[in-house]
């Protein structure tokens, strides 16, 4: 198998994977694709409908097209891998497979994903397949997603189909990033990248969602025979500040570990990194859920945690829960941008400024790299609009003052309004009426930290501007607005 493998399946079932919807499974359910073991055959096993078979099978196609199955990933993320398996199907593999993918809601409907606005993106070209085989395909896509659709051509059966790749976090549908987090947990981003011995258990157990379901559900070591320790090491999903540990040895009873000790550090090398006490050696229970609060170091905001154990044994889950300043929490929200597919990335855009000029220049300058480049990238961009861009975006805008049913930006913005009085409101409508015929654009103001008084004084003094004045005053109010939006597009 290629060297994406040792990455995580995004569509593990432990991660929260599932076959959403097929176009057809009669021989065999789509279900079975994600089956964590490996298929298995039974020689004289047969169901009402035909052979059993250990995966997603398809009836013979009579008719133009293709069979499919959508895959909802467990945690959104950019893909690397796939792995084809057709184990035992010999005689009815599919001849060939592609892999398209889409960024929605990760709760999306399957309407929604059927509907024509959905955008898929082609991640793996229709590939030939062999049949009770492991077909192995490299993808590399800039994109994070959070659906996968398996096309077979022109019909068959699958046995298992693992994605592999890199979890990409929705933090904006997990609190922002806000409060105290599991900075460790894989659905986070987290990453246990490397333990010196997993015999038993494989280290990335140690993240994954829940408590361990048995002794297998862990990390485990082989008994140590001389001197020395095992140990792992752990790249949180955000660079943050330890508030409490959980260690738990969950079903590990005469194999647990004496003592552990945990260390971190903060660096982007991890060769030759300098790790810190965080928790001193310290002992340990069977089959226990052990918390550590008071006894760890303050040592800052850190990025990787070092678990170490003596001599041997297992654990089934480390929790490392902390919290992440403002200037991380502003990196996790680029990177979300940067992940974007085109058709999210340009909605989120046009949410900021809806000059289509603005637009197109800025979708062309992706991906940024640093939200510095970003916000440089946005002046740029605005420099090279002109009155037919600007009025265009002034289109999108609600008035000043008036209500709008759904919670967005523009409302947060004019927060002022929503105090004043009924006096002030009528005023604001009537002086919006007289503005409008006056220029005949929409009265643009930068409105975030203004009271009701304030925007309704800006108003009276712009009416006597004329109307070439007022348009390049109008532009500049926009841009304003534009900047403050970039702003809040890089919150998590």
């Amino acid at each position: 198998m290629k060297d994406f493998s040792d990455r995580f399946d995004l569509a593990s079932l432990r991660l929260g994977g599932a076959v959403i919807a097929a176009s057809d499974d009669y021989f065999a359910e789509k279900e079975n694709l994600l089956l964590p073991h490996p298929a298995v055959w039974k020689e004289h096993e047969y169901t009402d409908r035909g052979k059993w078979m250990d995966g997603w099978e398809s009836r013979r196609k009579r008719t133009p097209g293709h069979d499919w199955a959508i895959i909802r990933l467990g945690v959104p993320g950019m893909l690397r891998g796939a792995l084809v398996d057709t184990s035992f199907f010999r005689g009815n593999y599919p001849a060939a497979c592609s892999i398209e993918a889409c960024a929605e809601k990760s709760d999306a409907p399957l309407d929604t994903l059927l509907a024509d606005s959905t955008e898929w993106t082609e991640v793996l070209p229709k590939s030939a397949l062999a049949g009770d085989s492991r077909n192995a395909f490299s993808i590399e896509s800039p994109y994070a997603f959070t659906h996968v659709r398996l096309n077979i051509f022109p019909d068959g059966g699958v046995a298992r189909l693992r994605l592999y790749g890199d979890i990409a976090p929705d933090w904006r549908r997990q609190g922002h990033a806000r409060g105290e987090i599991d900075l460790a947990a894989a659905e986070h981003g987290g990453d246990v990248l490397i333990a010196s011995d997993m015999f038993f258990g494989e280290r990335r157990n140690l993240v994954m969602p829940g408590r361990a379901r048995n002794m297998s559900d862990g990390w485990e070591t082989r008994r140590r025979r001389g001197p020395g320790f095992d140990w792992a090491i752990v790249k949180l999903g955000a660079i943050g500040t330890i508030t409490r540990l959980e260690i738990d040895t969950n079903h590990f009873k005469g194999n647990f570990p004496d003592t552990c000790v945990v260390e971190a550090c903060r660096t982007t090398e991890l060769e030759g990194a300098h790790f810190e006490e965080l928790l001193p050696r310290t002992k340990l229970q069977a089959h226990t859920r052990h918390y550590f609060e008071e006894e760890l170091a303050n040592l800052g905001p850190v990025s990787h945690v070092r678990l170490s154990v003596f001599p041997d044994g297992g654990v089934s889950r480390l929790r490392v829960y902390g919290t992440i300043d403002e200037a991380e929490r502003r990196r996790l929200g680029f990177a979300r941008l940067e992940m974007l597919p085109p058709k999210q990335a340009r909605a989120d855009l046009e949410a900021c400024c809806s000059s289509p000029k603005w637009l197109e220049t800025m979708l062309a300058a992706r991906p940024f790299g640093t939200p510095e480049v970003l916000l440089r990238a946005a002046d740029e961009a605005w420099a090279r609009t002109g009155p037919d861009d600007w009025l265009a975006a002034f289109r999108s805008h609600p008035r000043i003052g008036e209500r709008t049913k759904a919670k967005t930006w523009s409302s947060q913005e004019q927060a002022g309004m929503s105090s004043a009085g009924d006096e002030v409101k009528q005023q604001m409508a009537e002086l919006n009426r007289a503005y409008e015929e006056r220029f005949g654009f929409t009265y643009i103001v930068c409105a975030t930290g203004k009271s009701a008084s304030e925007l309704l004084a800006i108003l009276r003094g712009r009416l006597d501007n004329d109307k070439d004045a007022e348009l390049a005053t109008a532009a500049t109010e926009l841009h304003k607005i534009t900047k403050l939006r970039l702003e809040k597009l890089l919150e998590p």
